[in-house]
């Protein structure tokens, strides 16, 4: 009586929550907290990660934020976002608990191989599962019984300041190339630093791409070594006179500063730290990113946007001041004027690969770059 629009074949779709939807059907997963939408043949698809979990598993250590002490990835779920299909895959076949809901639910859960191989491909390791095993490792990296017992190198998860406040820092997800690897991947990883101390110590990654899926990895760094962690980079961000007078004028002028999650991004031997800067206004509701804040080495820089952060971070440098004063040193002196030309050579070939966001590349140019400079040093200390 009303529109045309209903016609016989329209549909009502109760529950449209997608993991409302999931759990109406199988409650007796536990959910992970962050679904996320893909693309496939032309179709938005919701994937959610499913659990089977206890707390009744023998000899097994309690997870200390709810007392499980048995999690695995067990099902993958994909949800239609057009029409609410809603399908269980069981990307372990060999859990006991899976095994043993698919046999009593024979017609709920279909084998990972029946998935579509374009949404296989978006298939990524779970955060409440790194998560949570990421808080096991902290105490179980030791592998000294004296060291364990008195707990004489206990990992935990950095801190950081979000709206104000100083939270633990969460696992993220990244493209990189994780060290030794030929090409970049996407990963989720979270750094650790020691209990009760801001420095960092290692950082922990799950691979997520074929074929090394579910792959895990710990990278310490040397305990002789500092390496900066995050919340001590967010003190040396605060001192910056630069960025905090431009914070605050911001501030004052009907907006509001919200600073983005601080990122750590291991290239090669270095650690990269990248920050985002938005700006939302008091009568408005979507927030604008108006900077990026970059640090390196001992450098704090804040541009407009990343690659022009990057260019700033990496022309003040000492390789700009070794390799103008190598080009200045007469025929006498004891530097090649082969390596100078290759050390302006990694430059440039660095800063090409930052204008095109080939991280990879730019981190190889940049090794190279430090390795003929150190030439370039060590020339300098002979003479």
């Amino acid at each position: 009586m009303l529109s045309d629009y209903l016609t016989a074949n329209s549909r009502s779709m109760f529950r449209r929550n997608i993991q409302e939807r999931v759990r109406s059907i199988a409650p007796f997963l536990r959910l992970d907290h962050n679904p996320y939408l893909v693309i496939n043949e032309g179709r938005l698809v919701w994937i959610q990660d499913a659990y089977t979990t206890s707390d009744y598993f023998p000899y097994a250590q309690q997870l200390p934020r709810d007392g499980l002490n048995y999690i695995r990835n067990a099902v993958k779920v994909t949800i239609d976002a057009y029409n609410g299909t809603v399908d269980f895959y069981l990307a372990i076949p060999s859990d006991p608990v899976a095994a043993t809901y698919h046999r009593i639910f024979p017609n709920i859960f279909k084998p990972l191989a029946a998935m579509p191989e374009g949404l296989r491909k978006h298939l990524r390791y779970p955060e409440d599962l790194f998560f949570s095993q990421s808080q096991i490792y902290r105490t179980y990296h030791m592998d000294s019984p004296e060291v364990f017992y008195n707990r004489e190198d206990l990992w935990d998860f950095p801190r950081q300041i979000a709206d104000g406040d100083t939270i633990s820092m969460a696992p993220y997800y990244m493209i990189m190339r994780l060290p030794g690897e030929p090409q970049a991947e996407f990963i989720l990883m979270v750094p650790m630093v020691p209990s009760q101390r801001d420095n960092m110590i290692a950082w922990l990654a799950a691979r997520c791409d074929p074929p090394h899926y579910g792959e895990l990895i710990a990278y310490e760094f040397p305990k002789e070594k500092l390496v900066y962690g995050p919340f001590q980079i967010e003190a040396r961000i605060n001192q910056n006179t630069a960025i905090s007078q431009q914070l605050a004028l911001w501030n004052q002028q009907g907006s509001r500063v919200i600073r983005g999650n601080l990122h750590v991004i291991p290239i090669e031997d270095s650690i990269l730290y990248v920050s985002p800067l938005y700006l939302r206004a008091k009568t408005g509701q979507i927030p604008e990113l108006k900077r990026v804040i970059a640090v390196y080495g001992d450098q704090v820089v804040m541009e407009e946007t990343l690659p022009e952060a990057l260019a700033v971070l990496f022309k003040g440098t000492t390789m700009n001041s070794h390799v103008m004063e190598s080009a200045a040193e007469t025929p006498s002196t004891s530097q090649d004027p082969r390596a100078v030309v290759e050390a302006f050579r990694h430059y440039n070939r660095a800063l090409e690969q930052l204008k095109t966001g080939d991280w990879a590349a730019f981190g190889i140019e940049l090794d190279r770059l430090g390795s003929v400079l150190e030439q370039l040093a060590q020339g300098e200390g002979d003479r």
